[in-house]
């Protein structure tokens, strides 16, 4: 339960993060600000005071000071205000249901890769960090080279369709015909006579060579993230939203992604009641894969219809505004990949997008799993275990929500720069007192008992407090000022940019925080003494994507400059 004490102590930290990273990087601005307003009230007062005193203040001078006095809403203006206009909501409304049933998927897709390939014969968690360096990684550079020479060949819708349909064919095919077959397709007693003749070591490449079929679907659910939710609906929402409109909408999408959840999480929980009821004898895993799978297909067909639906009905309508301008440009230039490639290292925009991906894929990573390492000594009892990620899984959801809330209000207060900013301060002083706790536990024991706790707890919950922190900010702030910056790009860029930066940068990161943790507990024995090499690592993966976001709030700003000028 002290997870849920820490959520309103979140929500706290949350609130004045943006307005500490604005103060450090606009002071003058602030306080100039500042001392303009409060003049206001000064000759405010003054005004009043003179009138009181001689009774004869002039009519005009009267409603000058009439005019200082901001006019007074009701409250159906104020919801009126909030609700966006019918040219709007045409287009955001099935724009919000193709993000849930994105999510909705995912999600699911999410929950039953760790499940196979954690409780797979001769397999265990160890697995994980060799499929995403040396199996994810691959698939997504093939498929960025596929993506790219699709572009050349394609509309964009029809990139959209392309992609989409090999994957919702593949979990259909995997539920009803693979899985199945398991045994026969599963090379179990070649792997069994190659495991007497390789050293230990090598347990978890051939764990993932013994369950091909179950590596292709944890591979598939990763990429279904990268690329069809990062990559095709962020390119699709791109091209159809304005820069206002995305300030003002993309960070409650965000919203859309907790409802998803809580959806998919009961959907799971009715799946497995299923399970409990089924007869002995039958494969209940198998009976679960169908009702999962089909859940997907089932949504990635609803999906399907609300992008075709978009794209007769509303993205040639010319009442949706800016949309009609995006179809009358220039066809863009072809490009091979080679040419692609060059196009893409010379261009510091997209490089520094890349390093802002990549550096919290990395930095998420290095200090998640040192924290789960902490919790398992924690909580030994699997019982105790799901008990605490329960409550930690309520609070996150708590301080998501409400920094989803408060995004647009950052957005439009503080601007750009400082949204972006917000991500990595979280994730860089919440893991220095994270690892600190780690590595000089003994120092903060007098703290810890005086708090009635131990070092191990404190640490537990300060790596919890870092987790739900890192992730409200990245839903509420960070994705939407990554898909931001893509608006005011070219076409060329827009697409052969975000699939580099997204299909590739995701994995690179996570991967490379993966690969970073497999050499170093290979040259220092295990993760416990690696942990001080982890921190300085995090130090420097947070300068370098301050330096990325500073950079590109910079360029961003020319480019929106820019875009004004040229309409």
């Amino acid at each position: 339960m002290r997870v849920y004490t820490l959520s309103s102590c979140l929500g706290a930290c949350a609130l004045f993060m943006p307005t500490l990273i604005y103060g450090f990087s606009n002071t003058n601005g602030f306080v100039s600000r500042q001392v303009f307003s409060k003049g206001l009230v000064s000759e405010h007062r003054s005004s009043v005071s003179y009138s009181n005193n001689r009774k004869s203040l002039s009519m005009s001078t009267a409603v000058a000071v009439d005019d200082l006095v901001p006019e007074k809403k009701s409250l159906w203006q104020k919801v009126k205000s909030i609700v966006p206009p019918a040219n709007e909501r045409k287009k955001l409304l099935p724009l919000g249901l193709i993000f849930f049933c994105n999510l909705f998927i995912y999600t699911i897709l999410r929950d039953t890769k760790d499940v196979l390939m954690i409780t797979a014969p001769g397999s265990g968690a160890e697995v994980i960090p060799f499929l995403k360096t040396y199996v994810n990684l691959p698939a997504a550079i093939g498929f960025t080279i596929v993506y790219s020479k699709l572009c050349n060949k394609m509309e964009q819708k029809d990139v959209f369709y392309s992609c989409t349909y090999p994957f919702l064919i593949f979990f259909g095919l995997f539920a009803t015909v693979i899985y199945p077959n398991v045994n026969v397709l599963h090379p179990n007693l070649f792997i069994d006579k190659m495991a007497t003749l390789l050293p230990a070591g090598f347990s978890a490449p051939l764990s993932i060579i013994r369950n091909w079929s179950y590596a292709l679907f944890y591979v598939m659910a990763e990429m279904w993230g990268s690329v069809v939710v990062s990559l095709l609906f962020w390119s699709f929402a791109n091209e159809i939203t304005t820069v206002d409109e995305a300030k003002k909408y993309y960070p409650l999408f965000g919203m859309g992604a907790n409802v998803a959840l809580i959806f998919s999480g009961q959907y799971v929980k009715w799946v497995s009641s299923i399970r409990k009821a089924l007869p002995p004898g039958v494969d209940a895993w198998g009976v679960s894969l169908k009702y999962l799978m089909g859940a997907v297909v089932a949504s990635g067909c609803s999906m399907l219809g609300l992008f075709s639906y978009m794209q007769r009905k509303v993205v040639n309508d010319p009442d949706t505004g800016e949309t009609t301008k995006i179809k009358t440009k220039k066809a863009k230039m072809k490009m091979g990949m080679k040419e692609s490639a060059k196009f893409l290292m010379n261009s510091k925009y997209i490089r520094d997008l890349a390093t802002l991906v990549i550096s919290y894929g990395m930095c998420i990573n290095l200090v998640e799993v040192s924290w789960k390492a902490k919790l398992k000594m924690a909580y030994p009892n699997p019982n105790d275990y799901s008990s605490f990620m329960g409550n930690f899984s309520s609070a996150t959801g708590t301080v998501t929500l409400t920094m989803m809330l408060l995004g647009r209000s950052i957005f439009e207060k503080f601007g750009w720069r400082t949204a972006a900013l917000v991500t990595p301060s979280m994730i860089g002083i919440t893991g220095s007192i994270f690892f600190a706790l780690t590595i000089f536990g003994s120092t903060f024991a007098p703290i810890a008992s005086r708090l009635g706790t131990t070092p191990l707890m404190l640490a537990v919950m300060v790596g919890a407090a870092q987790n739900i922190l890192s992730k409200s900010s990245k839903y509420s702030l960070f994705d939407p000022c990554k898909e931001m910056a893509y608006i005011p790009l070219d076409q060329e860029s827009k697409t052969k940019g975000k699939a580099a930066v997204d299909v590739i940068g995701n994995p690179l990161g996570k991967s490379g925080g993966s690969f970073i943790q497999q050499i170093l507990i290979f040259l220092v024995g295990n993760l416990a003494l690696a942990t001080p090499y982890l921190a300085g690592i995090l130090g420097v993966l947070i300068f370098s994507w301050f330096k990325a976001a500073n950079s590109l709030a910079s360029q961003f700003d020319e480019a929106m400059a820019g875009s004004e000028e040229s309409e």
